[in-house]
């Protein structure tokens, strides 16, 4: 295992000393100790208060096995905090002890001053670089796995799908996220037009470019997207359970390894039995995408 910074200081300090009396006896790292397990909340990775996020380092991390896990909270993109994934972090410690775990912030929309996309989708982005350009300080290795809820899971799909040109991430995580704009149940809303411009920015698209297609990852799954698992309410009044089915079409005719399940009930208020099939699937699929080696 590669030593810390902290690690290096210390033993520099006993070299120096031993140098410097003969009485002194050196003091031998212990090489092969485990690093402990660390907390740090609220990091940076912008200039925006909102860019900030909480990191979970597991005990006996290592820059050749710790993946991470990045948990991405929805709130409708103008609305929302990372306090509302809090729930996921003791399961996904208890059933990943291995990984590492994100809980991200980023900068919510305040028409029109302040749009949504692509901002968002550059914030997932700006934690990846910076977990990235981390990695040897963290002791992480950086392979990611996108768990999103509602909008978060919109934003996850999107920045897999067309932002991560690197193939960083390895397995999202679709939890009644929106997925086809060009739906019916969105574009037969009168006030849907007003909504996508306020949300969009649109010096950031080509002119004459459709933004609901641009935006909308169903429409932009290749077989290059990552390994997808979408999980829906069949009475949803927020997302359309056609969104789901349209992703997981989209994903099987271009052979991108997915599963879809419909849940009874609406935007994720689902029952006890549901939510703990969601775990179980949840847990297999991390294991199956996102393997740490032993």
């Amino acid at each position: 295992m590669k030593k810390s910074f902290l690690t290096l200081v210390i033993f520099s300090i006993s070299l120096f000393l031993t140098a410097c009396s003969e009485e002194n006896t050196p003091v031998v790292e212990n090489n092969d100790q485990p690093l402990a397990e660390k907390t740090a909340l609220n990091v940076s990775y912008g200039e925006n208060p909102q860019q900030v996020y909480d990191l979970y380092l597991p005990e006996g991390r290592t820059s050749e096995k710790t993946k991470v896990i990045i948990l991405i909270h929805g709130g409708g993109w103008i609305e929302g905090d990372k306090e509302d994934m809090s729930a996921y972090i003791p399961i996904l410690k208890e059933k990943h002890p291995n990984h590492a775990i994100v809980n991200i912030n980023y900068v919510l929309a305040n028409p029109p001053s302040v749009p949504a996309f692509p901002n968002q989708f550059l914030d997932v982005e700006r934690v990846i670089n910076k977990l990235t350009e981390d990695s040897e300080e963290l002791q992480i290795l950086p392979e990611f796995g996108l768990i999103g809820a509602s909008a978060g899971a919109h934003i996850a799909l999107q920045y897999d799908y067309v932002y991560d040109t690197d193939d960083k991430v390895k397995m999202v995580c679709d939890i009644v996220g929106p997925t086809d704009f060009t739906d019916p149940f969105y574009t037969e809303n009168p006030n849907f037009q007003l909504l996508l411009n306020a949300l969009v920015d649109e010096s950031a698209y080509s002119e004459n470019s459709n933004i609901a297609e641009l935006i909308s990852p169903a429409l932009q799954v290749t077989e290059n997207s990552s390994p997808t698992i979408l999980f829906y309410g069949d009475e949803d009044p927020l997302v359309p359970l056609s969104n789901g089915e349209k992703l997981h079409n989209e994903l099987t005719a271009n052979m991108v390894t997915n599963s879809f399940t419909v849940y009874n009930g609406g935007h994720g208020n689902w029952s006890d039995s549901s939510n703990i099939d969601l775990q179980l699937q949840l847990n297999t699929f991390i294991n199956e995408h996102l393997p740490i080696s032993e």
